[in-house]
């Protein structure tokens, strides 16, 4: 059984529709799919229709924008009530801060560079989450950069000239209120040292405490050192290990089923998520 637990659809920052993600899924083989949009839920219901009709199984999910010991971490919430306030709230707040926040930054980016609001509006479309990928997709569409990586690897950088900070929930925080919402919280690409700063060992103890459920260990930001040091960390602490694309469509070079996640640890998130997985 071939098994992704991470990917983007239009409703956050890819580039396909719910619906074509689906039916690309199930073009690539794939018995499994998760759909995890950037702070939103908007595309399950597309999402949901689609796998039932092109049958294959849909893992409903979120991406979870948090913060741990100053750095910016993500979290995978798999399977929660997408209507219970403890985690809708703040994705509602997170939601809210990336608009201002991408508003903020494309306000810096125009004194330099021929951008505007409404060049990011046209590029994010019918997405309910707008961010910096958004903006990426602006500066290339203008001819200011050839591609997403080259954005981000400058005009769009952490901490560049142009870096607007956004709400985020404290990771610990945001890892209980899944588990308030029914749904089984997983580490996501927590290694990926290339994108910036990390997070040290004890953040996942302190993650481990507040429910914590699994690590994305197998990505493709994670070489082989820290792939190793993720299965110790998940082996000690007893948590899941997941494996995963992070498909955004064409916004990155990653692809459907590139890293799969064990259908045995697929089962244990089941078992601990509230909503049910569709199946065709």
């Amino acid at each position: 059984m071939r098994i992704d637990l991470h990917t983007h659809s239009s409703a956050s920052d890819g580039t396909q529709a719910p619906a074509e993600l689906v039916a690309a899924a199930r073009a690539a083989d794939l018995d499994v799919v998760a759909l995890t949009d950037h702070d939103t839920t908007a595309g399950w219901d597309e999402a949901a229709v689609a796998a039932r009709t092109v049958g294959i199984s849909l893992v409903r999910g979120t991406e979870v924008s948090a913060r741990a010991r100053g750095v910016s971490v993500h979290l995978l919430s798999y399977l929660q009530d997408p209507d219970h306030p403890a985690l809708a709230d703040e994705l509602a707040r997170a939601r809210d801060s990336r608009v201002h926040r991408a508003r903020h930054i494309v306000e810096r980016l125009a004194r330099d560079v021929p951008i505007t609001w409404q060049d990011v509006l046209d590029q994010a479309r019918d997405a309910v989450a707008v961010g910096r990928p958004h903006i990426a997709d602006a500066l290339v569409a203008r001819g200011v950069v050839p591609d997403r990586d080259a954005a981000f690897a400058h005009l769009l950088a952490s901490g560049g000239p142009y870096h607007v900070d956004h709400y985020a929930p404290g990771a610990p925080a945001a890892v209980a209120a899944i588990r308030a919402s029914g749904g089984v919280p997983v580490f996501a690409h927590p290694a990926a040292d290339a994108r910036g700063r990390i997070v040290p060992d004890r953040v996942f103890d302190e993650l481990a405490e507040a429910g914590l459920a699994g690590v994305e260990v197998f990505h493709r930001d994670h070489g082989p050192e820290q792939r190793e040091r993720l299965l110790a960390l998940a082996d000690r602490l007893g948590l899941l290990v997941t494996g995963s694309s992070d498909y955004h469509g064409s916004g990155k070079l990653n692809r459907l089923g590139e890293n799969l996640t064990d259908p045995q640890v697929l089962d244990e998130i089941v078992r601990q998520g509230t909503t049910e997985v569709v199946t065709a």
